[in-house]
């Protein structure tokens, strides 16, 4: 598998000189299997640069994997081009928690008066899955999802391919069981092993005391999970829309203080655009 980032902020998309490093855009992540099957993770803002590389290498074949139905992670669809594009194939995968499908949760993006273009006149061929529990396959890619502890609830992903994994658990609070979501040590056994963990670490201790029930985990809780399930390499993810480059920075490097204090063996970093991991 290759992993490429194409924004990995939370809450809402950011500029200026303070977030060119971590970047601005919302969760949207790429992953090709060694098949060149296209899986995007989530389609927040970052999606439309995605969208804007797809059609120079013509590439229509995709399948979009959504964790829940927050704005922040469904912005990006109205713009991402291929939807317009006869031609384009889409399989949509997810958890319509709150909705009766996931054709009506990324529906409710294009709705007037809200935006311009109605989801029904889109050119792409779109087909929507309700995948909650079971585990499914994208070619030779494995995915085994697990809800999430997430107001409004929400869905994680696992995905293995010869041998190798990825996990991806955005938007999951550690330290806070909300409705529908598991416990810590239920992500810690998700999580084993992985050759990848990119999990939800917005929150220092002091943004915490104020934040706790918001859906959002402390980066040490995060850093936790990583070390005791044993990971290999473990990414910071949905960056708080008011941390600049240097308070990041700042974070990451006392994620591999503690990590070394601790004798883990895993890499440590917090992901940026077209950041690209190859498992």
């Amino acid at each position: 598998m290759k992993i490429t980032c194409w924004g990995a902020r939370g809450s809402i998309a950011v500029s200026g000189k303070d977030y060119v490093k971590y970047g601005g855009d919302t969760t949207c992540v790429e992953v090709r299997s060694k098949n060149n099957d296209i899986i995007i993770l989530d389609a927040g803002t970052g999606m439309r640069r995605l969208g804007n590389q797809l059609l120079a290498s013509n590439e229509r074949d995709l399948s979009i994997l959504f964790t829940h139905a927050h704005w922040d992670h469904l912005m990006g669809f109205p713009f991402f081009k291929p939807i317009y594009m006869k031609g384009t194939s889409i399989a949509m995968y997810g958890c319509p928690y709150a909705q009766k499908s996931v054709k009506a949760m990324i529906g409710n993006t294009m709705v007037a008066p809200y935006f311009p273009v109605d989801y029904g006149l889109l050119q792409a061929e779109i087909s929507s899955h309700s995948v909650c529990k079971e585990s499914f396959q994208i070619g030779p890619v494995t995915i085994t999802p697990i809800a999430l502890s997430h107001p409004n609830m929400g869905i994680g992903y696992r995905l293995a391919e010869d041998g190798k994994s990825f996990v991806f658990l955005t938007d999951n609070e550690l330290a806070h069981k909300h409705h529908g979501g598991l416990g810590y040590d239920d992500y810690l056994r998700f999580s084993e092993g992985a050759d990848l963990l990119v999990h939800d670490a917005e929150y220092t201790p002091d943004q915490y005391a104020m934040t706790k029930g918001w859906g959002h985990s402390l980066y040490t809780d995060a850093l936790r999970l990583a070390m005791e399930a044993k990971v290999k390499q473990f990414g910071l993810f949905h960056h708080n829309q008011d941390r600049t480059d240097a308070q990041q920075d700042k974070i990451v490097d006392d994620c591999r203080s503690i990590a070394k204090e601790k004798k883990a063996q895993l890499t440590c970093f917090a992901l940026e655009p077209h950041m690209e991991i190859s498992l």
